[in-house]
């Protein structure tokens, strides 16, 4: 069906069109995949419009062609209220994987020139105010030297998603398993390091060559070592329950591949406690990120909220289920925790990306919350602010049902870690005869314990 040629003549939000278009190579087999996306957000001054070519043998890759892939390159363009999408079509979903190497030429020079009176034709009426305008040409860049798709799948609760490995731009080689969901692709929702199986060396391989295992003593997902980081402000009640003959116990709200309950257990000898609502997340955690099933890992399945409530007002313990998840039952257990971490992200895209969602940060969850954890107990939480408002609101929301406050800055001008407190984080063991202390320094090599700020 042919486009209306005024379709593109005003901004309308949010909506999304696509259609393919002759490739200026003259091959009349080659078509262009166009994706035009107008920004959810109302312009307050003139409509700005931009393009962006895929990146070569890319094309099939969710960020660049779902709408929400698109979205999310939309929202991270600050200013944009048009974005213009240019590629080539899609490989069919339903062949085998391939392996994507970068392209050592993305130059897109001869094809800007040929599209421009295509960029021209999709450009609102008002940008023409002033004569001609010139259409800026973005470029994509991540590090992603090569990937391969390891596995698609569908979860009830997350949807669509795939697990990638991936060989990423280092001083040495470095290998990474990824975990991404179609709502949102451009969020990597858990990233470990991988390494080669027994007797192959870094240096001789690479993706698609070998079999790769989780590597489970490094966090290498940015906000992840600042989250674990945050125990140093109760280093030393932790060294004493440890004294004492108890494992710290640790809630996680958000299992995703399970990278920080394996290492809290694995590292710092914590016994974990991990809330996941999607058991297909958790059958792709235990496949391929290295996700136990044991008396020091349980997993529930529920609403991360729905189960923090019952923890606190119904004190319902958990037996296992099937796939090795764990369910409630009446059975009592003791559900104080040493520390809360929380990593939950807005399942809403419209809105960019965001964490948390809004609804974990009422006061009625935040209390519920406060009261599972210990006397000395703290609550760390990834935040992704969409604004300064939102994390106004949250240090609020908080600072009205916990005693302190502490923030650290991820540095990757996106997450922000906020720590929670109990009670004053008063030290009574010096860090020499500290072995707790010792161990966290030595697991994530001193990184952010001295980064933490009082707020």
């Amino acid at each position: 069906m042919a486009l209306d040629p005024t379709t593109f003549e005003t901004v309308t939000l949010s909506r999304f069109i696509t259609f393919t278009f002759p490739h200026p190579s003259n091959d009349p087999n080659s078509l262009l995949r166009v994706a035009v996306l107008d920004s959810p957000i109302q312009p307050t001054e003139s409509a700005r419009v931009a393009a962006l070519f895929v990146p070569e043998h890319r094309n099939s890759d969710w960020t660049f062609s779902t709408e929400s892939g698109h979205l999310q390159l939309l929202l991270s363009s600050p200013g944009i209220s048009r974005l213009i999408l240019v590629g080539n079509q899609p490989i069919n979903a339903h062949s085998s994987p391939s392996i994507y190497r970068r392209s050592i030429n993305n130059d897109f020079n001869s094809l800007e020139v040929s599209l421009k009176p295509l960029f021209l034709a999709l450009s609102p009426k008002s940008l023409f105010k002033h004569g001609i305008p010139e259409i800026p040409i973005l470029r994509y860049e991540d590090n992603v030297i090569c990937g391969v798709v390891l596995e698609q799948c569908v979860g009830s609760f997350a949807g669509e998603m795939l697990v990638e490995d991936v060989e990423i731009e280092s001083e040495v080689r470095e290998f990474r398993r990824r975990l991404r969901f179609k709502r949102m692709p451009n969020l990597i929702q858990t990233e470990i390091r991988v390494v080669p199986e027994v007797g192959f060396g870094s240096d001789c391989i690479g993706i698609g060559e070998v079999e790769f295992r989780p590597d489970i003593q490094v966090l290498v997902h940015p906000y992840l070592v600042p989250m674990v980081a945050s125990l140093s402000l109760v280093g030393c009640c932790i060294e004493e329950r440890i004294q004492g003959g108890f494992k710290p116990k640790a809630l996680c709200v958000g299992v995703g591949g399970g990278a920080l309950l394996t290492f809290l257990r694995a590292q710092l000898g914590f016994e974990v406690v991990g809330v996941e609502a999607d058991k297909e997340v958790l059958r792709v955690a235990r496949q391929y990120f290295g996700l136990l099933g044991n008396e020091s890992i349980r997993v529930i399945v529920g609403d991360a909220i729905d189960v923090i409530e019952k923890f606190a007002y119904h004190s319902n313990g958990v037996h296992e289920g099937e796939n090795g998840s764990y369910l409630y039952d009446g059975s009592d257990v003791n559900n104080k925790f040493d520390a809360i971490m929380v990593d939950l992200d807005s399942s809403d895209a419209k809105n960019g990306t965001s964490a948390p969602p809004l609804e974990f940060v009422r006061k009625q969850v935040l209390l519920a919350a406060k009261s599972i954890l210990c006397d000395f107990g703290i609550l760390a939480i990834n935040v992704i602010p969409p604004n300064r408002s939102f994390y106004e609101k949250l240090i609020n929301e908080f600072r009205e049902v916990f005693h302190e406050l502490y923030e650290i800055d991820v540095g990757n001008g996106e997450n922000f870690v906020v720590v929670a407190t109990m009670s004053p984080t008063i030290s009574s063991i010096s860090d020499c005869e500290n072995s707790f202390l010792t161990r966290l320094r030595m697991a994530i090599s001193g990184a952010y314990m001295d980064s933490i700020r009082k707020i």
